[in-house]
């Protein structure tokens, strides 16, 4: 068993956090970093036993435009502040990974300068993909190059060359090295090559025992990322989306289909890496219709099969929307003073506390098997079976209470972990409540020793209509948008290689093969049209068997 099968995760963007500028100066060090320090024992208060931290390297603005793999960025402090970093998080009992940007790096790159300043006759012209000095890019820099999704600013590593794949493998022994990382989060995993994460995987056994490698992956086969020979994890994008939206549609067979959808797929022996929302993504009580599906979400998010993660600040019930041209607002500066009494005052952070410690002192939340019990669009019930015992989950996102009748096993009596309610067992059943908008996990008494015991917690309170300023209209409801005009057909060539496809083809190409396994849904046929980025969609393609 390795720790990360029994990690709840809390996430962190340090630069936003902290409250960095937006550009680097590369002027003296700032030790903004050390302001962190106070939250470490916040996020065990909380039940989080691991932090992924990142992007952490010098880079230009946002992060991911890296400058240097073995500098931390001088917004943030000094290699030394990093390293004390992760020292207290390991002496409190949290493992650290870090964000790996090994898909691109930033213009001001060591090699990337060299191109700049020798052209052909750069040592490190093979180090990046496609450089043509017959062409040019934005920067009008007299040569061409291929970026990431569109930006100049990312300049596409080229994975192949073995000199790329050993500095990158050496950045990550660097990093065990001088910080005594656990493991390491995989940008843009899924535009990744499969030798070069091969590579990186040879890397993590070597390094240290347990040493992590997640991959973020939106779309596609899970499987084809996550397996013995390439990642241990992957993120799970088909779990983030149903959980908000099987809500606000009061829909949990989308959630409960989305389960066994990914379960089949990777299997009960992976663990992905479970959200619902991150650094990209908006704030899950902004997505929420109803404020109240806060709490249900969260039972969810702790109990269905996964690694769960917390976004800084989520925790607190905070908001935030994805912008056109910018992810600020996902991303802001937070005053730890502001939020230190948080547990005892905020419902959404006693939430959090409280589930947290139940997965903690729970094992069969981390390696049971999960089966569903009752299921309906507006309740849901699951267990999670260890050992011939099973922790019941049951939630409903209506606004009238579900009266359930469950198959239980063999026990006297269940402890709702949550509220502390006891329930009797008659005949291998349980019959419970689930108030509208809530949820409870349901333990059978005998495992509730001295290191449990029920958190009463209090309900996420509806959030109030905004009230008009005086002499302000009132703002019109919402006018249904006209449908959306279907693409025109695409016809595909399937002797044509999915490299030379287009985007629509590739598109299509997906499509054709989801319909060949079964029916195709809505949310399906969305990911898919939202999808626009060539890499990711021939990676997608070519994960269907």
């Amino acid at each position: 068993m390795a720790w990360y099968e029994e990690a709840v995760f809390y996430h962190i963007y340090p630069l936003g956090l902290t409250g960095a500028p937006k550009k680097n100066s590369y002027g003296e060090p700032m030790h903004r970093l050390n302001t962190l320090l106070p939250w470490i024992s916040h996020i065990k208060e909380i039940g989080c036993n691991a932090i992924y931290i990142g992007p952490l390297f010098e880079s230009v603005g946002h992060g991911y435009e890296t400058t240097d793999y073995k500098k931390l960025d001088s917004r943030l402090g000094t290699n030394e502040d990093l390293t004390n970093f992760v020292a207290e998080c390991h002496k409190q009992g949290i493992r650290v990974i870090l964000d790996g940007v090994f898909n691109h790096t930033g213009r001001d790159f060591f090699a990337f300068q060299d191109i700049k300043n020798h052209r052909e006759n750069s040592q490190y012209k093979d180090w990046y993909c496609n450089v043509n000095f017959g062409g040019n890019n934005s920067f009008q820099d007299g040569f061409s190059y291929e970026n990431w999704g569109g930006y100049d600013l990312l300049v596409k590593l080229n994975q192949h060359n073995p000199a790329v794949k050993d500095y990158i493998c050496d950045v990550i022994r660097f990093w065990v090295s001088e910080f005594d990382i656990d493991g390491i989060r995989l940008d843009a995993a899924d535009v990744l090559d499969f030798d070069y994460m091969k590579a990186l995987r040879h890397v993590a056994n070597e390094v240290k025992p347990d040493f992590w490698l997640m991959g973020e992956v939106i779309h596609g086969n899970y499987s084809r990322w996550a397996n013995d020979g390439t990642l241990h994890s992957v993120t799970n994008y088909m779990l983030h989306k149903a959980l908000y939206s099987g809500h606000n549609d009061h829909n949990y067979f989308e959630i409960a289909h989305t389960v066994k959808y990914v379960s089949d797929m990777v299997g009960n022996n992976l663990k992905l890496y479970s959200f619902v929302d991150n650094h990209d993504v908006e704030r899950i009580y902004t997505k929420l219709t109803n404020k109240e599906h806060f709490l249900p979400v969260h039972v969810m998010l702790y109990t269905l099969p996964g690694v769960p993660s917390i976004y800084y600040g989520s925790e607190f019930g905070i908001e935030g929307r994805k912008e056109r041209f910018s992810d600020d607002s996902l991303r802001p500066a937070l005053n730890y003073e502001d939020y230190k009494d948080a547990i005892n005052t905020n419902p959404c952070t006693k939430l959090i506390a409280a589930l947290g410690k139940i997965r903690q002192n729970t094992p069969a939340l981390c390696y049971g098997d999960y089966q569903e019990l009752e299921l309906k669009t507006t309740h849901y019930a699951y267990a999670r079976t260890l050992g011939g015992k099973s922790v019941i989950t049951t939630v409903n996102n209506g606004d009238n209470d579900a009266y359930m009748d469950l198959v239980c096993g063999d026990f006297a009596e269940y402890v709702g972990a949550l509220k502390g309610e006891r329930v009797s067992v008659n005949g291998g059943r349980i019959q419970v409540r689930v108030p509208a908008n809530a949820g409870e996990i349901w333990i059978p008494a005998e495992l509730c020793g001295e290191s449990f015991a029920p958190i009463k917690t209090v309900e996420i309170e509806k959030a109030p209509e905004p009230k008009a300023e005086p002499g302000e209209q009132p703002k019109p409801e919402p006018v249904e948008q006209q449908e959306e005009k279907k693409p025109e057909k695409v016809i595909l060539d399937w002797n044509k290689p999915y490299e030379d496809m287009s985007v629509e083809e590739l598109q299509e190409a997906i499509l054709e093969k989801m319909r060949r396994n079964g029916p195709v849904t809505d949310y399906m046929l969305g990911t898919v049209r939202e999808n626009t980025y060539r890499d990711s969609l021939v990676n997608w393609v070519k994960s269907f068997q």
